[in-house]
């Protein structure tokens, strides 16, 4: 298969995002775009001079794979669907809204014979990439992630929403699921918790601090990792990051993370088309996102936890 026919379910936002990345890329064809807004859909086909679909029958018929780029509690119900009717999927995280689904689609693609690949974006950051290749013996992370207010995505709580692209990188660079978690996290400008701090511990002693924000007034993308011997400081926005090593008599060196810019979205795209093509796993892969939403969810329980015990203890201590 040369050139794989994709389309795009949702021309939202972030899926305008996709239909210009895969309308743009020598490598695949954009077969069409599915929205159950059709003005919406029209509209975003007519820009890239592509089909507009009705029907997942009718993607299906005309397509090889597809981008889910969908709120978060269709990922299920329209993933499995497309894998059963034959085309491989990429779905946008989180994976499910949780683990049942999650799992539904796990099972359908392994039955089906279908790619499975999730959209952990960050993974294809070029310091991510860079990162992965000196990594040794991860002991301390800590990491912020905020963003300004926006509408976009007030369907899940922070966690869901940016934590989690920082619970995968962690994982994945760990190998371990945590064996502790403490969390608390409030609720501002949504019905959801919107600032969230959590502490993870690994087997063996790993830590990591997590902080994220979607009301902060500057964005910020940043994660810091200690290992035997080094400090690695790395910014996601700028996709570039230092290294300190510790040598003989303390003496510190500094290196540049040999990151080369790209766009990460692109560079997801590219790993779909090449899995399309090999049939080989994705590099994010079901199971993968699996674990960093079972990790999510557990993290909101003791949101939840914490929050009732201030609750409680408002309550004990009355008004001032």
């Amino acid at each position: 298969m040369s050139q794989p026919r994709i389309a795009v379910l949702g021309a939202g936002a972030f899926g305008k995002n996709h239909i210009r990345n895969i309308h743009e890329h020598p490598d695949a064809t954009l077969s069409g775009i599915f929205d159950v807004d059709v003005a919406r859909a029209t509209a975003a086909a007519a820009e890239r001079g592509c089909a507009v679909f009705n029907s997942l029958e009718e993607v299906a018929a005309n397509s090889d794979a597809a981008v889910v780029a969908t709120p978060t509690v269709t990922h299920a119900e329209l993933g499995c669907r497309l894998m059963e009717l034959g085309c491989d999927v990429l779905i946008e995280k989180p994976i499910a809204q949780d683990e049942v689904e999650a799992r539904r689609l796990i099972e359908t693609a392994e039955r089906t014979a279908r790619i499975l690949q999730i959209g952990h974006l960050e993974r294809f950051n070029p310091a991510i990439i860079a990162l992965t290749k000196v990594v040794t013996q991860p002991l301390f992370f800590e990491v912020h992630r905020m963003s300004e207010f926006s509408p976009r995505s007030l369907d899940i709580d922070v966690v869901l929403d940016l934590m989690i692209h920082d619970l995968d990188i962690v994982l994945s660079l760990v190998g371990k699921m945590p064996d502790e978690i403490r969390a608390a996290g409030i609720h501002i400008m949504s019905e959801r918790v919107d600032i969230a701090n959590v502490r993870l511990q690994f087997p063996g002693g790993c830590v990591a601090n997590l902080t994220a924000s979607r009301v902060s007034t500057e964005r910020v993308r940043k994660l810091r990792l200690f290992q035997p011997h080094e400090y690695i400081s790395l910014d996601y926005s700028r996709q570039d990051g230092a290294r300190f090593t510790i040598g003989e008599n303390r003496n510190i060196s500094f290196a540049p993370l040999a990151s080369v810019k790209s766009e990460p979205l692109r560079l997801e795209l590219e790993d779909f088309f090449e899995c399309i093509r090999t049939r080989r796993a994705p590099r994010v892969t079901g199971t993968q996102a699996l674990a960093a939403l079972q990790v999510a969810r557990a993290i909101l329980d003791k949101i939840e936890e914490h929050s009732k015990l201030v609750a409680q203890s408002l309550h004990v201590a009355g008004p001032q």
